[in-house]
């Protein structure tokens, strides 16, 4: 079974309260998995890669049960670093950025890592949402 993992990081000043939301999608487009918490006070890419590390944890304990997965973000920045086309240059997101290549290096099935618009991760924005209104 193919899924998709949707994350959403935020932060309501920057920094400021922050939290993140993920949501797994399978093919038949139902929930198997979703998240919600909050963060404190962070930047808004530390709640995107957050978001992420957590996302990918859960994918590393769960990958058997799935043949591949799509990880899907608003936050182009975040994407962008993944893929290699950016370098990762601010201090406080380089261990973010290392926990999380560590991470993904452990998932043996096809993973791939693309960049949406706002619009196209509506329920992981929501969860964002709700753990950043949790504070």
């Amino acid at each position: 079974m193919k899924i998709k993992i949707y994350t959403d990081g935020g932060s309501r000043g920057n920094p400021g309260i922050s939290g993140f939301g993920l949501v797994v999608i399978d093919e038949a487009n139902q929930i198997v998995y979703q998240q919600s918490q909050s963060l404190g006070i962070k930047t808004n890419n530390e709640a995107e890669y957050a978001g992420a590390l957590s996302a990918i944890s859960w994918l590393v304990a769960n990958q058997s049960r799935f043949t591949s997965a799509q990880f899907i973000s608003d936050s182009q920045l975040m994407i962008c670093q993944i893929n290699g086309q950016y370098k990762v240059k601010a201090a406080n997101l380089i261990p973010l950025y290392q926990q999380l290549i560590s991470l993904i290096s452990q998932v043996k099935i096809p993973l791939t890592f693309s960049h949406t618009l706002r619009e196209g991760n509506q329920l992981a924005d929501q969860l964002a949402n709700q753990a950043m209104d949790q504070q």
